[in-house]
């Protein structure tokens, strides 16, 4: 696996004194459940953040989804919206990610109740190739996308 770089320039935009960051690489989950549910994330404090996912693998909260909705159902609960999903998986691998964040804050000395979701961005992992077996000795390809996720959090008033 070649060195994957964030999004963002940490010289120049991210202050390294308050900020924590942290990476999923190569996430075995949908690139676009993840883009939704970082797209209703970004910009949340990181408890709230938890408490949403923690609700979303319980389905109790729908992740609204509005760039990939053709043909998503209208979920109740959404407020200026109406498409809309419980991508359970995704959730649960966001959270271990905020959770990590929130840690990796800790142990820099921020402090993580004062954390705000600054950046969330979703990357193109690489393609796990693989075949499907089908009649009379053909093959149909059937590859798995992954997903490699960055995050930053910073203190509040900074």
């Amino acid at each position: 696996m070649g060195k994957v770089n964030f999004c963002v320039d940490a010289g120049t935009t991210v202050v390294p004194e308050v900020t924590a960051r942290a990476m999923a690489y190569e996430l075995h989950i949908s690139p676009k459940h993840a883009f939704e549910v970082c797209r209703a994330l970004k910009g949340k404090k990181v408890e709230d953040a938890e408490r949403y996912l923690e609700a979303v693998v319980a389905k109790k909260v729908v992740v609204p989804y509005k760039r990939h909705k053709q043909r998503v159902a209208h979920r109740r609960g959404l407020t200026k919206w109406y498409a809309g999903r419980y991508p359970v998986k995704t959730s649960a691998e966001i959270l271990k990610l905020v959770r990590s964040a929130k840690k990796n804050a800790e142990y820099k000395g921020l402090d993580a109740e004062d954390m705000r979701i600054w950046h969330m961005a979703t990357k193109q992992g690489r393609t796990i190739r693989g075949i499907f077996p089908r009649a009379f000795g053909r093959a149909s390809p059937k590859n798995t996308d992954t997903v490699t996720i960055e995050l930053i959090i910073r203190e509040e008033g900074s």
